[in-house]
């Protein structure tokens, strides 16, 4: 199992468009995948689950943590990472 946290640069956080597509990159891979928002606090969710990421209120700033377990985690670590870092395809600062 792999964890890594990540600070969300986008200035909308892990809201509407930028959570689904980090849900469906999420949801490609056969890995085990939990997040949870560091910053506020709270229980681990199912990372595929646009649900769990909204319900998460992840704003630009907050910091997630990532678990992931299974035969393709470094692969998902590897892309979640660019995700994130790339703003989720919004712009950022």
């Amino acid at each position: 199992m792999q964890t890594i946290e990540l600070e969300i640069r986008n200035p909308s956080g892990l809201h509407a468009r930028p959570a689904a597509v980090f849900v469906k990159t999420a949801a490609g891979f056969r890995s085990r995948i939990t997040v949870e928002n560091v910053t506020r606090g709270g229980a681990p969710g199912d990372a595929k689950s646009i649900l769990t990421l909204l319900a998460g209120g992840v704003a630009k700033g907050h910091v997630i943590r990532l678990a992931i377990e299974g035969e393709d985690e470094e692969a998902a670590v590897r892309t979640l990472t660019e995700l994130v870092a790339s703003g989720i395809g919004e712009a950022v600062e």
